[in-house]
């Protein structure tokens, strides 16, 4: 080899070099997120809790990436709280998780009732996440997507409409941002372009879904069963309370006119007309017998309204009960006093 061509090829040598250093710049930093978040989920000690809620979510390696790198707590104190202080809406009257400052923060609910919950909040952060890492181009696609869904889905979905008025007063992009985490969670069919998005995320979003399905579906049936109820209720007292007025009057009148009947037969008035006195008596006695049926089919009324009253009653000591344990407001204090 001469001198020549061994300088061309250590040329060459050293142009692949750095042309091979330059294109790995180049891919570092197109997947500089990935990368951060790679070291970051690296860095990251899940408690056992965050290890067991992940693994019900079904996250793909990237969704457990990106939900592990953001470092998710699970608190049922008031920690949550001044976690979440800066979350300016709340999902069913309640904050029950956030994405703030790159963090995942869970309200962690224990009624056993709600199972489910907790891990749809989770799977709805994580998604959160995910659309924070979104670039500009990448983003605004996908925007224009969720509000082509969104725009067919509530046409025919008014749980989806109402579920979604909580956010209007947001920007554009932020309300897509809410709609991205509340279609991947909530809604079970989706556009295919969504399915393959989600699927970046979820191995099996489905799951999630049923989650969804499971808990939502305890304050749908109570709902629907006060609603029945409360339906049934209003014409029913209304209906119970004429006749009680009306019953009232035909005893009133029917004593008066009794009354009567006894001092007529006192001063002798049937003495030569027995028959009459059996006549008006016998009169009397349907009468007196109607009334009996009335006022035991008045009275086995009033015993199911009472019935039904109290089932109402119940509904709402229920929802109540459900309401306060999805109220992080109402969490013990994140420390406790010194002993």
């Amino acid at each position: 080899m001469t001198v020549g061509v061994g300088r061309a090829i250590g040329r060459v040598v050293t142009s692949l070099v750095i042309l091979a250093f330059i294109v790995g710049a180049f891919v570092a930093y197109q997947n500089r997120q990935v990368i951060s978040d790679h070291f970051a989920a690296q860095n990251f000690t899940p408690t056992a809790e965050v290890v067991d809620l992940t693994a019900r979510i079904l996250p793909t390696p990237a969704g457990e990436r990106v939900f592990f790198a953001s470092e998710p707590t699970l608190d049922a104190s008031q920690g949550f709280n001044e976690q979440c202080s800066q979350v300016d809406h709340s999902e069913e009257g309640h904050v029950l998780g956030c994405f703030s400052g790159g963090t995942i923060h869970l309200f962690k609910v224990t009624d056993e009732r709600l199972a489910g919950i907790v891990e749809v909040t989770a799977a709805h952060e994580l998604l959160h996440a995910a659309f924070s890492r979104l670039d500009a181009s990448a983003k605004a696609e996908l925007v224009e997507q969720l509000e082509t869904a969104f725009a067919e889905l509530s046409a025919t979905d008014s749980a989806l409409a109402e579920r979604m008025q909580v956010y209007e007063g947001l920007s554009g992009t932020a309300f897509a941002n809410e709609l991205h985490s509340v279609l991947g969670t909530e809604v079970r069919e989706l556009p295919a372009e969504l399915e393959v998005h989600y699927a970046q995320w979820f191995s099996q979003r489905s799951v999630i879904v049923d989650f969804f399905d499971s808990y939502h579906q305890v304050f749908t049936q109570l709902k629907e069963r006060a609603n029945i109820l409360q339906a049934e209720l209003t014409p029913m007292r209304a209906d119970i309370e004429a006749r009680r007025a009306t019953y009232d009057v035909a005893v009133a009148q029917f004593n008066a006119e009794w009354a009567i009947f006894l001092q007529r037969n006192e001063a002798f008035e049937f003495s030569d007309n027995p028959g009459l006195f059996y006549a008006i008596r016998n009169e009397f006695d349907l009468r007196r017998d109607a009334l009996n049926e009335d006022l035991a089919a008045l009275n086995s009324d009033i015993a199911a309204y009472e019935t039904m009253r109290i089932e109402l009653q119940q509904l709402g000591e229920l929802s109540t009960e459900l309401q306060a344990n999805l109220n992080s407001e109402l969490a013990p204090p994140a420390t406790a006093p010194n002993a």
